[in-house]
């Protein structure tokens, strides 16, 4: 496996794969020199796990909280996007930052949770799992490596929380993994395939209404209990949400299908293609014909 790219010179990350043995020398406290320096300049990717768990600690829906905290990215150029973490009005530090600490601690983002160390999702083009490795970020303002604390990277995610948000996110790493190893094969995705991997992935409480409307009822044969204790836990609703995202966006049905509405759908499609092919024909012709004249 080769080492990764760092497309910045000056990247604080090192250009060093590593394992969950390697050993860190770090600390973060109150009273250390550089308390709150990281918050007072975040950039910050959330995970969809991390959106759940901070919009519940909000007490507000996932539609409101990605509204109001964070801000869309495109992971590639006119591919998926993801969420990252909105700074405050004018400035770059986190809005949930005190002078005693992080605000929501308890709920804080994989990506604080992993500081200093970075979690590396990658994939072998012969393999269907996906690998983790680490990388270290060394910044100049940090003094936490300068304090005499060794652990190692896996006890290191066990003391932060990260191994049930590594575990719930997994899927969504997969399904990106996924995507960019893709590459031109899949090709550049919709717009509409794009919008649902926004929902499904991030705005939990809108993709909880898509599910239990009729039209997904009509066109998935989904136990009603199954549906109602997916309807019922946030966390086993995201589950599902990657599952539906393999269905659709890469055709790796784990869902029953309705056979007829199914047919239906497919009839629909086809027949729109059929109209666009048509129309794009015809627009061909006529550039076809407006170049002629001006020959003649």
């Amino acid at each position: 496996m080769s080492q990764p790219n760092i497309p910045f010179p000056q990247s604080p990350v090192l250009p060093t794969m590593v394992e969950g043995t390697h050993v860190i020398q770090f600390s973060c406290h109150k009273g250390i020199g550089c308390w709150n320096a990281c918050c007072s300049n975040i950039d910050i990717s959330l995970t969809p796990y991390d959106v759940l768990r901070m919009k519940s600690r909000l007490g507000i829906s996932s539609t409101e909280f990605l509204k109001e905290y964070t801000v869309p990215y495109e992971m590639e150029k006119d591919s998926i996007a993801g969420v990252k973490l909105r700074s405050v009005e004018g400035g770059t530090a986190c809005r949930f930052m005190k002078p005693e600490g992080c605000g929501i601690y308890e709920d804080r983002p994989t990506a604080c949770r992993y500081y200093p160390v970075a979690l590396l999702s990658m994939r072998r083009q012969d393999e269907y799992v996906d690998r983790d490795s680490y990388a270290i970020v060394k910044e100049d303002h940090c003094k936490g490596h300068e304090v005499n604390r060794r652990i190692t990277i896996s006890d290191y995610r066990k003391e932060q929380g990260l191994e049930e948000y590594d575990e719930l996110a997994r899927g969504w790493r997969q399904l990106v993994l996924k995507k960019q190893s893709s590459g031109p094969s899949i090709g550049k995705p919709t717009l509409r395939s794009r919008q649902l991997f926004f929902m499904a992935c991030y705005d939990i409480d809108r993709f909880r209404e898509f599910v239990d409307a009729e039209s997904f009822n009509r066109l998935f044969e989904l136990p009603q209990a199954e549906k109602d204790a997916l309807l019922a836990d946030d966390v086993a609703l995201l589950q599902f949400a990657f599952r539906f995202l393999r269905q659709v966006l890469f055709g790796e049905e784990s869902i029953a299908l309705n056979a007829e509405a199914a047919q239906v759908r497919l009839t629909k499609v086809q027949e729109k293609r059929l109209v666009e092919e048509h129309e794009a024909a015809k627009r061909m012709a006529e550039d076809d014909e407006g170049g002629f004249a001006e020959d003649d």
